[in-house]
């Protein structure tokens, strides 16, 4: 919708979410955006917990597992480095506390940064970048857990017919997709449009 003014239309002001951000200014990093970084890597521990203590420790770190913190991966559109560098340590410091092994503590962190980095780099399209930021974890995570859990997809499943290590990439691609193009998509839809954004830039945030 276009707003008029001494009798000529000017195009209304460009939502802050949407004006570009430069380069230059991505590779800043500041005080708020180590805090901000701080807050994003907690949120990923406090998720992992809540999740492990209300629905049950598999599905956090089991073969079939489903991450809802993976969800966060997804703000990176919105919030850029602190949230790479967040769930990053975040998962560095949910797979260290229940320690599966060192695949795990060392592999799991490189996935979220993998993926958040695919995320900032395709930013400029919301829903393709939550869709490819799925993809990484579900091939990296897949790979190694296939090491520890190698018999637990039955014959009888669908993804039965495939090689352990091919099921649980598929598997986990899946579970990747629906907490970060699903669940992650739908928070950074809501989060863009309640002004929240607008206020944290207005603040000073990148």
């Amino acid at each position: 919708m276009l707003a008029c003014k001494a009798g000529e239309w000017v195009p209304p002001p460009v939502p802050l979410w949407e004006i570009p951000v430069s380069e230059e200014c991505l590779l800043k990093f500041d005080a708020k955006d180590v805090t901000l970084t701080a807050v994003f890597a907690a949120l990923y521990v406090v998720v992992n917990v809540v999740q492990m203590s209300s629905v049950g420790n598999p599905t956090v770190y089991g073969p079939v597992q489903l991450r809802v913190a993976d969800c966060l991966i997804a703000l990176t559109v919105l919030f850029g480095w602190p949230v790479v560098g967040g769930v990053t340590f975040g998962c560095l410091i949910t797979n260290a506390y229940y320690f599966l092994g060192a695949q795990d503590v060392v592999f799991g962190p490189v996935a979220n940064l993998v993926a958040a980095t695919v995320v900032l780099v395709l930013r400029r399209r919301w829903f393709l970048a939550c869709v490819a930021g799925a993809v990484p974890i579900g091939v990296i995570v897949g790979l190694y857990l296939s090491i520890f859990f190698p018999f637990i997809i039955p014959n009888g499943w669908v993804l039965g017919a495939l090689p352990a290590v091919a099921a649980m990439v598929v598997s986990l691609t899946i579970s990747s997709l629906i907490a970060v193009a699903g669940v992650g998509y739908f928070l950074v839809r809501v989060l863009s449009r309640s002004g929240a954004v607008r206020v944290l830039r207005s603040r000073g945030l990148k």
